[in-house]
């Protein structure tokens, strides 16, 4: 209650509705793997540094297949040399989700590292290019695509920045910041004239300071800071990335001195650089960033006026199915970060989650890989569901005895593979096309995706064309369904006249009651929309006023749910109840702290099966 100490007019706000329920999004979608290049967690402490460096990015959002590839690469091949599978499927994975109406993907990127004391470590796996003594750059994620980055640097050179002091005082710098470097010159005359430009000399060039006055000098050799004479000009650095014909990054105007805000230490670091994609950091061989001896910097930037290749890129280890599981974060350790599937847990807003990879792995692997991405989505307050693909060059059999393997209602599993057209190939004249066979999971991930935005989660995600893609790798018909579908795996049919489809929906449970895969996407949106959105009540009083509020709350968001159509009956009455009231709640959980509401909706299910009954009928036995 307000205090009213003193006499006077009080205006108070207040509200007279009830707290609102906003459903959450369903069709984000989490996806872990090999990729070619991108952000993996990591602790590693270079040489000189004050501090480690602690790298935990997050899994890294990405809204189309373009920011993808700016990401984690292209679909080329991935993963050490040798071995017997190196196809990107996360990458193309990424391709069908965002090709068949995919909009929002979280993808965490698997890498195998070696342990240095319960820290990540990963020499040997980065990519340098020395950049004159102590300076380097280097590839700022680990991962053989590194040996194909290739660093250029030009310079640009202002006009003469000494201006008059004021008052027949001494000459001043106009323009510049501390950390800016610059070159002086006997006169305007010896200024480099022309269109390209002409490199700076190492021995004239001196970064600017700050003298024990406060005003802007040359840093000297030894340390002092002298007063500007004769002609001066600003010199820059532009530094160019290239990954082959990927990727084109250009930095331009960067500072060499390393007080500077946009030097190419702060431009081109490793933790939080102002382009969260940059293939490259500057390691000035100390944290915090440090100069270097300015002479050598500027003749080692010199030497990369053409195209220069980093060195020294691989990929580590060998992955293995445990590092698909991952691991959740320690908030007690920086150097136990999350990885794989550990780190999609940390994202609330992940529905749909798949491990594409694992059909690159024998059987017995990929089962435990799949096993993992089930518990992953049976995880307390877990609102999501796996989407399992078969494993490579199955048959009917084959597939049968893989899906006897799980019991769960939080997957669904789809097949055959599906091929495409390769698109990494350039097909000869008169050869046969290059085709591909990939995984389904990134294909019925992307009709999940938009299904739910043209329907609602409520519909079944099937009966709906797949795109992009030539056909099939098995050829399903009636008869072989009619094995699959009792068994809960979900086909993929061609049709005369009606395209490729989805021809299933159903989870890998032998429960009935979670059958299909729309009723329990359905409740896993209802619980984690009401979830999400009564945190106001905790701590709450919590009496009849609280559970009028809860319920009120709760019935305007299911009549909401029943208007779109995912509830039966022809009235809210008949589509769901709430109750929070003495029935639901004893002393006992009054006492305890516990506030008890009880919800039952009714769902509907999919027309699995549409049937018309006809038979003969004549005129004569209609009734008068």
């Amino acid at each position: 209650m307000p205090e009213y100490l003193t006499p006077g007019v009080y205006v108070e706000e207040t509200s007279f509705r009830s707290r609102s329920i906003e459903g959450v999004a369903t069709s984000t979608l989490g996806m872990t793997g090999l990729a070619r290049y991108g952000p993996v967690p990591y602790f590693l402490t270079p040489p000189n540094w004050v501090d480690p460096l602690v790298m935990a990015p997050p899994p890294t959002l990405v809204t189309s297949f373009t920011e993808f590839e700016r990401a984690f690469g292209g679909l080329e091949p991935v993963g050490e040399a040798g071995l017997p599978d190196r196809t990107n499927y996360l990458a193309y994975a990424a391709r069908a989700f965002f090709a068949n109406g995919g909009r929002r993907l979280y993808v965490s990127r698997v890498f195998a590292f070696t342990q240095d004391n319960g820290a990540v470590a990963l020499a040997g796996n980065f990519g340098q290019l020395p950049v004159g003594p102590n300076a380097f750059f280097r590839t700022r994620w680990p991962g053989e695509a590194g040996l194909g980055f290739a660093v250029k640097v030009a310079f640009e050179r202002s006009k003469n920045i000494v201006a008059p002091g004021l008052n027949g005082g001494p000459p001043v710098l106009r323009g510049v910041l501390p950390g800016a470097a610059v070159e002086t010159f006997a006169s305007e005359d010896a200024i480099p004239k022309g269109i390209e430009p002409t490199p700076p000399v190492a021995a004239n060039v001196r970064i600017v300071g700050k003298d024990a006055q406060g005003r802007l000098g040359l840093i000297q050799a030894n340390g002092t800071v002298t007063a500007p004479a004769g002609v001066i000009t600003h010199v820059t650095a532009s530094i160019s990335v290239r990954w082959g014909d990927l990727r084109l990054d250009t930095y331009p105007g960067l500072e060499l001195g390393s007080d500077h805000p946009r030097s190419i230490a702060n431009v081109l670091q490793p933790e939080e650089p102002p382009d969260e994609q940059t293939l490259i950091w500057f390691d000035t061989g100390a944290n915090p960033p440090v100069t270097p001896p300015i002479a050598g910097l500027v003749a080692g930037l010199e030497g990369l006026a053409e195209w220069t290749l980093l060195t020294g890129s691989s990929e580590g280890q060998p992955v293995v199915p445990a590092d698909y599981a991952g691991a959740l974060s320690d908030p007690d350790d920086e150097k136990k970060v999350a990885t794989g599937l550990g780190a999609l847990a940390e994202q609330e807003d992940i529905a749909i989650v798949a491990v594409p990879d694992a059909v690159r792995f024998p059987l017995p692997q990929q089962i435990t890989i799949t096993n993992s991405l089930i518990e992953h989505c049976e995880r307390p307050r877990a609102y999501r569901i796996g989407i399992v693909d078969p494993p490579k060059d199955s048959s009917i059999a084959g597939v049968r005895g893989f899906r006897s393997q799980f019991d769960t209602s939080r997957a669904a599993l789809y097949y055959p593979w599906v091929e495409i057209v390769d698109p990494t190939v350039r097909p000869d004249p008169g050869a046969p096309t290059p085709l591909l066979q990939l995984p389904p999971s990134g294909f019925a991930a992307g009709i999940y995706a938009r299904s739910d935005v043209a329907r609602g989660v409520h519909k079944a995600p099937a009966n709906e064309v797949v795109l992009g893609i030539t056909g099939f790798k098995q050829n399903i018909t009636f008869d072989r369904q009619s094995v699959l579908n009792p068994e809960g795996v979900n086909a993929l049919r061609f049709f005369e006249g009606r395209a490729n489809r989805v021809w299933g929906a159903r989870t890998m449970s032998s429960d009935p009651e979670w059958k299909y895969v729309n009723v329990r996407r359905l409740f896993l949106f209802l619980e984690h929309s009401i979830e999400r959105s009564t945190q106001w009540a905790v701590f709450e009083p919590n009496n009849e006023r609280l559970w009028a509020s809860i319920r009120q709350s709760i019935e305007d968001f299911l009549i909401t749910v029943w208007r779109t159509g995912a509830l039966l009956g022809t009235k809210p009455e008949e589509a769901f109840f709430v109750r929070c009231d003495r029935t639901t709640m004893t002393q006992n959980d009054l006492d305890n702290g516990r506030m008890i509401c009880l919800i039952g909706v009714a769902p509907t299910y999919p027309a699995e099966f549409v049937i018309f009954r006809i038979g003969q009928w004549t005129a004569d036995s209609r009734q008068a």
